[in-house]
């Protein structure tokens, strides 16, 4: 997103203000955001002197990709993009983890690890039989086969790969 003051520069501050109600959004380069506001310890002095003489003044976190704000998620549940994640980390991850346990993905565990390896198993075999065919080795292949018949069984309750 480029910077909606000089439109040449990327934007990377996006600037909040709300004053009475009334939600104003800048989309600025850091060049931009110094010129307008000051640099940030300045800028600190200033919400300071505005909240003492009654001004509220109050800054929002906003996505730069989708435009959506933390407090807008917590009304309707939903993230407006991907990067919204990485905008809104610190927020989400007490609640991913009271939700989920943890904040890294595992994976399943344990989930028909027999037909896995039932499936390789049968994979193998079928390659060793096509080279015993190339082979002309007839007997390893009668004995590939059956093997394959078994797993094939096991696998497909009874069906056969073949047929």
């Amino acid at each position: 997103m480029l910077c909606q003051r000089c439109k040449k520069n990327t934007a990377t501050v996006n600037y909040v203000e709300i004053i009475n109600g009334d939600k104003y959004e800048s989309h600025l380069c850091a060049l931009c955001y110094a010129e307008l506001c000051g640099d940030l310890a300045s800028k600190s002095a200033n919400d300071l002197w505005a909240g003492l003489f009654g001004e509220s003044v109050q800054e929002v976190k906003v996505c730069p990709v989708c435009g959506m704000s933390y407090s807008e998620y917590e009304k309707t549940g939903l993230l407006g993009c991907a990067s919204c994640y990485d905008v809104f980390k610190e927020e989400l991850l007490p609640s991913i983890s009271r939700i989920q346990g943890k904040v890294t993905h595992v994976g399943k565990e344990n989930v028909n690890n027999e037909a896995h390896t039932l499936q390789s198993k049968l994979k193998t075999l079928q390659e060793d039989l096509e080279v015993a065919l190339r082979n002309r080795n007839y007997l390893e292949a009668d004995r590939l086969n059956r093997q394959i018949k078994e797993i094939s069984k096991k696998l497909f309750n009874g069906g056969d790969m073949n047929g």
